[in-house]
Parts: C-alpha cells; structure tokens; sequence
C-alpha cells in the first residue's frame, strides 16, 4: 500500500486518524484502503484507484490528505535556467486579484519567459466542441475539461470513452496552440487549480506538451515563502468568454453563446453527484434512450475555481464568484466583430468564431483516450460470498444487512461487504459489528460480573469465617500465651524445686551414709554386748555354782548358816537373774541384728533408689531449662503469628 500511495497525487499524511470520512465522499469504492499502521487505524490511498478527485481535502477535518504536484520542480528548472513559459487558468486571476500582476511580474523576474491564459485555450475548445458535434453529429457526448471525470470513465466506466467529446481541454488546446501556432519552444508550466491536471499532463494521449502542473496553493505558499514579486505583468493574448470555464456550467454557457439556448446540454457537478450520473448515464446510453446536446460535467461542485489545488481558505468565501463575474462581464464584448460580442446572435457569433480560428485544424485538437479498467475492476461478491462477508459481520438478518447508518463511510452495508470483498476494508470498521460485539461483551461482563458478585459474595462469607476464626485463634493464642506464661513459671519453678530436691536428696544420700555407719556402729556394739552377755552369763554361772556350794556350806552350819543361806540365795537369784537377763539380751540382739541388717539393706537400696533420683532430678533440671528455652521461642512464634493474624484481619 505505501508503494502505491507513492504512485498516487493523492496520498494520506500523518495526520490520519481512520474517521473514514474521506471514504464517505469517495467516488470509488476501493480507492480507500483501511490499514492498521503501529496500532492506530488509517486510511490509506489506492494510487492505482485514486482519480485525485479531491473530495476527500474537503471532507477530512485533520488535514490528513496531501497531493503532489510540480511547484518545486518548477522553480528549480528555473533556477538552473531553464526556458519556461506560463499557461495560467483563467481561476488565477479570480482567485488572486490584487496578487496576480506582481506574482506574474516575479516570475518573471525569475525567468519565465511567455504567459498565456488557458482563457484563450477554452476559446478553442469551446469552437472545437461546436464544430466537431456539429460536424460529426456527436450528440450526447462528455465534456472532458475534467481530468477527474476522464479518469474515472477511463478506469471504471469504459463503456462511456466512446461518448468522451474527443476535443482537448482548454489546458491542452492552448499548450497546442502555443507549441503549434506561436512555435514557442519553451517547456510549459500550467498554473493550475487542479491537482487532477498531473494526470492529464502525464497522459499520452496529451503528447507532452506540459511539462509542469503547479497548483494555485503550492505555487502561492511557495511565493510567499520567498517572497517573490515584480513589476505588474499581465498575460498577452486576448480572450473571450472561455474565462468562465472555470464556473459551474462554464462550458454551457459558451455553448449557449453561439448555439442558442433552444439545445439541451446536459450540467452536473459535484464529487458525489456527478459520479452517480455518470453511472446512470451508462445505462442510459446503453439502453439507446434520449441524449442531451452535450454534458457539462465537472468534479468540484463549485467549479475549478475551488479546486483542490486551491488554497483552502478560498473555500470559504464567495469573493472568488464575485470576481468571476466581474471577468465574465469584461469577456463579452460590445464591438460587433469580437465573436464574443453582446451584440451579436449566436449564429452571428459562431460565424465570427469560426472566422477567428478559420486558421487551425481542428485534428491538432482531437485527442484519444485509453481504456485503463483492466486490473481495476471492483469485484461484486455473489450470494454465497455476500452470505459469508454478512456472517463475518455478525449481520444474519435483512434488517442487519440493510442498517446503512454510513457509519463505516459507505452509503450501504452491501458496499462495506463489496469493500471487505475487495480487501480494501474490514469488518472491525463496522459500527455495527462492533457494538454487537461490545454488547456481547457486556453480556458476558455482565455475567463475569454476577459470577464475580456471587463468589465476591462468597468470599466475604469465608472471610467473615476466617475472621471468626482468626478471632478464635487470637483467643487461642491468648490463652496459650497465658499457658506458656503460666508454664513458663511453674516451669521455672520446677527447674528450682527440682535443684532443691537434687540438693535435698543429696543430703538425704548423706544421711543415709551415716545411718549406715551409726547402724554399722550398733551393729559392732550389739557384738561387744553379745560377748558382754556371755561373759555374764559365764559369770552368772560360776556365781550360780558359788551359791550353790554356798547354800551348801549355809545347809552344813545349821542355824549359823541359815543367813549365809539366805545371801547365797540372793546370790543365785541374782545369777539366775543375770543369766536370763543376759539370754533376753541375747534374743534381743538377735531381734535388733535382724533388724538393723534389714535397715542396711534398705538404706543401701534406698541409696540406690536415691541416686537414680537425683540422675532423674538432674536430667528433669537439664530438660525444664530446654523446656523454658522452647517456651520462649513458643511463645515468640506465637506473638508472631498473632501479630499477622491482627493484619489479616485488619
């Protein structure tokens, strides 16, 4: 597509914005093309489809269509010294009054050489119209003053070439007359109103007699840039009512001059209207119906002098018309030889006419004309592809296919499916397509949202869950800090009882120790008393023996003896005494050794169970201070974790 748009005097700049108006306005189909260009939608030309109509300089608001021309060519040919004369549209003048003179004279100055007004040139074409309708019984035919209008019959209704007057616009016949008739041998610049003209000039069918097509806007820019002027200069050859081809109806009026006003020529201007007629005018054509004298038919709708090569702001006003009008009064002469005279009838001004240019041969003005729609033709899609373009657009009913809201740039929806077809659009661009779209988009947003609702819904409900639970938890980890507190203390206080209870049983396991050595003592006395008890006894015998024999001795001395007697059965009792004394001695010992060898075995075993407590008591120390030092990491991660929970919850 840049390639092409590189071929085309028509080109879209940066401004675009893809609003499709230029399509909206466009006499051709697929001379648009939308194209996505670093993300941003944009309307493209068609070089190949484009006819430099212009409608779309009018129609876009950004400024976004630009055209080529040859203004800077032009001036350089000039500055290398090129021999360049003028031919200038009779618009110039109207469209720059009080500028026109001193821009003539500084060109000039910068070296142009001749400069003639096409004014001069539509005088011929006027005269070769009439003679070649008349001659040849052309009834019906196209004027062809309007590149535009030539290129799109050329290109798009070839069926009408053969109805195209064959006679030169006024540009052509008055370049033919200058290299002809005046044999001025210099390259010719037209200055021009027209940006379509390109086309005509570089057409071979036009021979190459213009060299240059510099537009009003670029030329004036250009001008005014560099300050050019000079001594008032004025064009040198003299003309008729030809200045007013540039009106709407131009052409028509000078018909009517000298042909009378009883034929019926066929106006119409206009980018949009003027296409349609000539599409409605095939048919007519074709279907052998009545024809008018001739057509006048222009592109722009306001006539040539608001062309696309015109500076816009001259758009806006009608002073051009007024200007215009004031040239058109001047071009009807009041001497009654001038064939433009207000004096004269029409076949007394025809007469004159055809005396003026009795001279030319009117084969130097015929041209031809090249039939340039191959290639070109815009594809119709067939039910089936109409079918399925319609179903890419999401358009399945008759009243979807027949909204025609425009919207897209094209009068129907059958067009934008024709452009889709063509591959000079797509369906994105219809509003349509897109608002059906957006609109199941909404649906499903829609339902995205309800959905999102319910589970938001849901999500507040386990929120409010977990919120619960957290509170819980934060209850939980209350009370466990309360419990790790609590057993943090009693910890540290069994850590304490514990090391109480190991010094404790340790003077316990030294009592224990001297227990066993008091009861090992007694142990040895209950010994001593044993030998103690036997000497007694040993002794309680021997006295027992000594009172016996006493008692004896008591027995023989009779009455003297009897208290001898009496003592020495004291004495046995005291001996019986001692020795049962000694035996109940003796069977205490036996009681108190039992026992007390009963007490050192317990007071070994409980040694022993002692020492394994205190191993026990010893080991509860080492762990209550790993059990306090897990209670302080406990309680820290707990601290923690509540802590979050609080945030979460927050």
């Amino acid at each position: 597509m840049a390639n092409q748009q590189l071929e085309a005097l028509v080109y879209t700049n940066d401004q675009c914005v893809g609003c499709h108006k230029c399509i909206s306005v466009c006499p051709v189909l697929t001379a648009n093309h939308a194209v996505e260009e670093n993300g941003q939608n944009k309307i493209m030309v068609d070089g190949k489809q484009c006819v430099a109509c212009g409608a779309c300089f009018d129609a876009c608001a950004h400024g976004a269509r630009s055209y080529y021309d040859d203004t800077e060519r032009f001036f350089e040919d000039l500055k290398k010294g090129e021999k360049i004369s003028l031919l200038l549209a009779p618009a110039f003048l109207a469209n720059y009054p009080r500028e026109y003179a001193t821009v003539l004279g500084g060109l000039k100055k910068l070296g142009v050489n001749r400069i003639i007004s096409i004014s001069f040139g539509a005088d011929i074409t006027t005269w070769g119209y009439i003679k070649y309708i008349t001659e040849h019984q052309f009834t019906g035919g196209i004027s062809q003053p309007c590149p535009a209008i030539v290129g799109y019959i050329e290109k798009y209704i070839p069926e009408l070439i053969p109805r195209l007057v064959p006679v030169h616009s006024p540009m052509m016949c008055g370049a033919v007359y200058v290299k002809k008739y005046m044999k001025v041998p210099d390259k010719l610049a037209f200055i021009s109103p027209c940006v379509a003209k390109k086309n005509e000039i570089d057409d071979p069918n036009c021979g190459g007699y213009v060299s240059y097509n510099v537009t009003f806007d670029h030329l004036m820019r250009y001008v005014r840039e560099h300050g050019i002027s000079g001594p008032a200069v004025k064009d040198e050859i003299e003309y008729g009512l030809g200045s007013i081809y540039p009106m709407p109806g131009g052409l028509k009026e000078n018909v009517y001059w000298f042909c009378g006003e009883d034929i019926f020529i066929r106006q119409i201007e206009g980018e949009k209207h003027a296409y349609e007629f000539l599409e409605d005018y095939k048919k007519r054509v074709l279907g052998g119906k009545e024809l008018p004298f001739m057509v006048d038919a222009l592109n722009c709708a306001k006539g040539c002098i608001y062309g696309p090569g015109v500076e816009k702001e001259k758009n806006g006003s009608d002073d051009t018309l007024y200007e215009l009008h004031k040239i058109r009064e001047v071009s009807k002469w009041n001497d009654k030889k001038h064939a433009f005279s207000r004096k004269l009838t029409p076949k007394q001004r025809l007469d004159r006419l055809n005396r003026q240019f009795k001279d030319l041969d009117i084969n130097d003005f015929i041209r031809h004309y090249t039939d340039k729609s191959r290639g070109l033709e815009i594809r119709q899609p067939d039910t089936a592809q109409l079918d399925a373009i319609f179903a890419s657009m999401d358009k399945r009913t008759m009243s979807e296919q027949s909204i025609d809201c425009s919207a897209c740039g094209y009068a129907t929806c059958k067009d934008m499916a024709a452009a889709i077809h063509n591959g000079c659009n797509n369906q994105n661009n219809c509003i349509q397509y897109i608002k059906s779209k957006v609109e199941q988009e909404s649906e499903a947003a829609r339902q995205m949202a309800s959905e999102v609702e319910d589970k938001n819904r849901a999500l507040k409900e386990r929120n409010n869950q977990i919120a619960n639970l957290i509170t819980i938890v934060q209850d939980d980890f209350d009370s466990l800090d309360t419990s790790i507190s609590e057993m943090s203390i009693g910890n540290n206080s069994n850590a304490e009882e514990s090391t109480g209870i190991s010094a404790s049983m340790s003077d316990v396991v030294s009592f224990c120790d001297q227990l066993k050595e008091a009861l090992e003592q007694i142990q040895g006395m209950l010994v001593k008393l044993e030998e103690n008890n036997e000497e007694i006894t040993n002794v309680a015998e021997e006295t027992n023996l000594l009172a016996l024999n006493a008692s004896i001795e008591a027995a023989r001395a009779g009455e003297s003896g009897r208290g001898f007697a009496i003592i020495a059965e004291n004495i046995k009792k005291l001996a019986d005494l001692s020795k049962d004394t000694a035996g109940d001695s003796d069977s205490n010992k036996e009681q108190i050794q039992e026992a007390i060898t009963q007490l050192l075995g317990k007071a070994g075993k409980l040694i022993e169970v002692i020492d394994g407590v205190n191993v026990r008591v010893t080991n509860l120390a080492a762990s209550t201070e790993e059990i306090a030092a897990s209670a302080d990491m406990v309680s820290t991660i707990s601290a923690d974790l509540k802590e979050r929970l609080i945030q979460l919850n927050s």
